[in-house]
């Protein structure tokens, strides 16, 4: 007869991998044979199959690589974009006083103005690939800035409503990898600004999936580790994990880590910060003897067993435990194969 007894601290396993029936065997003896209709309510098979053994956190959806933007220059802001626009290369961040600060991809920040009798330099060329994209060619495009390139400056800032200097610097451009999604708006229209004022917060155009992963879980997050993530509504969509923060921060319920997911495919809602679901691998074990949890024995000498069933007699066999995942414990004991059938109780 199986009785619901606990035994001790080997439990804690099972109770980890999930709800189990943990008994203790009458007699306490291995290898005892008995009438199985006395003792054994249902069956099940001994299986030879991998086992995943998982986790599930929550996470969010959002956008990669946040940055904040500031104003170059001082005066009142005219003119933001709204919240969610995307902004391309040439296309205006913000406007003060009218006149706008324009997106150009590159990724050193523009540090120094740009202009004729300057030294030679990579933030020259960057400007000049940019220029020749936005369709101002007659220059070579080099870390030199040319009379050649000062004429281009000229037509491009006559072009955009600036004021025709024929150098560029930090109240006319910002300088990003990419195009930028516009996730705040920081400066409201009306306000004064100033140079290094924070007037934006944009993001890179690419969804990512975030957690912030409790540190005592940190073993599951594994860079370039699969995963599986369930959006808002329910559709599942496959993800890797790409970064694994290094620095532990602190949140309400202790400390956690950073970790950022890619997924395969660009999920269909666009909204920001969606709580999602992100079920992580914590251990993989392939090609091993498998048995329901709820099979397990608690042995009153200690340890595990699984009472196996053949015919209408059973006998017990001590047994070892391995993985656990998807209601499945892996096991090894004496004489045990693929297709034996073990005792479990009744639903």
């Amino acid at each position: 007869m199986r009785k619901g007894v606990l035994a001790g601290a080997c439990l804690l396993a099972v109770a980890a991998a999930g709800t189990a029936l943990v008994v203790l065997t009458e007699g306490g003896s291995t290898g005892v044979a008995a009438q199985s209709a006395a003792l054994v309510p249902a069956t099940a098979p001994i299986t030879r199959q991998d086992l995943v053994d998982t986790k599930t956190v929550e996470g969010s959806l959002t956008y990669s690589g946040e940055r904040q933007v500031a104003s170059g220059k001082a005066g009142t802001v005219t003119w933001v974009p709204e919240e969610g626009s995307i902004i391309k290369r040439g296309r205006s961040l913000l406007k003060i006083d009218r006149e706008p600060v324009v997106l150009m991809y590159g990724k050193l920040p523009l540090y120094r103005t740009l202009e004729q009798g300057i030294d030679d330099g990579p933030d020259v060329e960057q400007l000049e690939r940019n220029l020749r994209a936005l369709g101002y060619d007659d220059f070579t495009v080099d870390d030199h800035f040319s009379y050649a390139t000062y004429l281009a400056v000229l037509e491009w800032q006559e072009d955009r409503g600036l004021p025709e200097t024929g150098r560029v610097d930090a109240s006319q451009v910002v300088f990003l990898p990419s195009a930028v999604r516009v996730t705040e708006a920081k400066a409201a229209v009306g306000a004064r600004t100033a140079p290094g004022q924070q007037a934006l917060t944009v993001s890179g155009l690419r969804r990512l999936v975030h957690v912030d992963l409790d540190t005592g879980d940190q073993s599951l997050a594994r860079k370039g580790a699969k995963v599986e993530v369930e959006l808002p509504g329910g559709e599942t969509m496959a993800g890797k994990i790409t970064s694994v923060g290094t620095v532990a921060k602190s949140a309400q319920d202790g400390t956690t880590i950073d970790v950022d997911i890619t997924l395969a495919k660009t999920p269909k809602t666009r909204l920001d910060q969606a709580p999602v679901e992100v079920e992580l691998v914590s251990e993989r074990s392939e090609d091993v003897l498998a048995v329901p949890v709820e099979a397990l024995l608690a042995l009153r000498e200690g340890g595990f067993g699984v009472e196996v069933v053949e015919g209408a007699r059973t006998r017990l066999v001590p047994v070892k435990v391995g993985a656990f995942g998807g209601g499945m414990v892996e096991i090894t004991g004496e004489g045990l194969t693929e297709g034996m059938k073990v005792g479990v109780p009744s639903e």
